[in-house]
């Protein structure tokens, strides 16, 4: 029986032993069943969704489990693997079903930060409830009742322990690098991010877990968790999307390809291909919209979820009366080549 994915990864346990996070450099989507097959001799897996400690003296045959298998990357990973004294962890997904353990959460991050599946690709329901805030510091992750100690313990040593964050989710660039990419602010795009190729994200721009760009984007606002951009979209500096976890609800607001989110505006509907909403300007699903004709004559009023997905339009304010507008959006949005390269 097929199953959905596998990886072995290293873990970080706080000192009740818990796993608190969990890396897999070279995760595998859509395991063979030979290869299930020989991972489960070894670590003895049954069934079902399971997260295995694994030592390292079990990693050779992993190894060789691998390599046979074709995945060198895997191979390699598992045969370091077998000198580390950090605690290490192997995890099995049969079916795409809610994280029951931190590892199979942070599996399943990564899973999307690899690019190997899109956002709301994989199940992530409840994985709030099942992570914690740590301490993501110079000295790796550490769990919080744990960090006053620790930060004494490196002082007296003559270091200085470092907090980056304290937060459930780390920064995507500690765990996965995808190719061809832009960061200029790397603590503003979330582990579970997904950065498409050729993508941009200026200093004050941010990608939110479950989120991101499919493909070449500029991102100088803020991709909220759950939202999707398309490829050849722009996001400009301090605009906002409204997420699923910031009122948008069990809506995914998305925007589609070659549109552009004009500077502080903001967007709460799904949004189509070659749309523009002009600068400073926040257009709700409940907006009422008048529609102008080409001629620039009102044919009626809208609520914004009604254009929710159509294409080429093009949303402004009336300077005069304050009403939000729309009509064809007669210029679609081009990119620099030259600025989303990112060899």
């Amino acid at each position: 029986m097929a199953s959905f994915s596998l990886a072995l990864g290293t873990a970080t346990k706080n000192r009740d032993g818990k796993i608190i996070e969990a890396f897999f450099p070279t995760p595998v989507l859509n395991p063979s069943d030979e290869l299930v097959a020989a991972i489960a001799a070894v670590v003895n897996y049954k069934e079902g969704n399971q997260a295995i400690e694994v030592a390292p003296a079990q990693c050779a045959e992993l190894a060789e489990a691998f390599k046979a298998a074709g995945d060198e990357q895997s191979a390699v990973f598992a045969t370091k693997a077998s000198q580390s004294t950090q605690p290490l962890v192997i995890v099995i997904l049969a079916t795409d079903e809610k994280p029951a353990s931190v590892a199979e959460g942070f599996l399943k991050l990564q899973l999307i930060s690899h690019r190997l599946v899109k956002p709301h690709g994989v199940v992530l329901d409840g994985i709030f409830g099942l992570l914690h805030n740590i301490a993501w510091t110079s000295h790796g992750p550490i769990d919080l009742p744990e960090l006053a100690e620790r930060q004494m313990e490196a002082r007296l040593n003559g270091e200085v322990l470092t907090v980056d964050c304290v937060d459930k989710f780390p920064k995507m660039v500690d765990y996965v690098v995808p190719t061809s990419v832009r960061i200029a602010d790397t603590s503003r795009v979330r582990l579970g991010a997904h950065v498409g190729e050729g993508t941009t994200v200026m200093h004050e721009g941010f990608i939110n877990f479950n989120a991101g760009t499919t493909g070449v984007s500029m991102v100088e606002g803020r991709i909220s968790a759950g939202v999707v951009v398309g490829n050849g979209s722009d996001i400009g500096g301090g605009a906002s999307i409204m997420g699923t976890l910031s009122g948008g609800g069990k809506v995914v607001v998305s925007i589609g390809e070659n549109s552009l989110l004009g500077a502080n505006a903001g967007l709460g509907f799904p949004m189509g291909d070659r749309c523009t909403i002009e600068s400073g300007l926040y257009v709700t699903a409940g907006s009422k919209v008048r529609m102008l004709d080409a001629d620039g004559k009102e044919v009626e009023f809208v609520k914004a979820r009604d254009l929710a997905g159509k294409p080429d339009l093009l949303f402004r304010r009336n300077s005069m009366t304050g009403q939000i507008e729309c009509l064809t959006n007669k210029s679609a949005v081009e990119l620099n080549s030259e600025l989303h390269s990112n060899n």
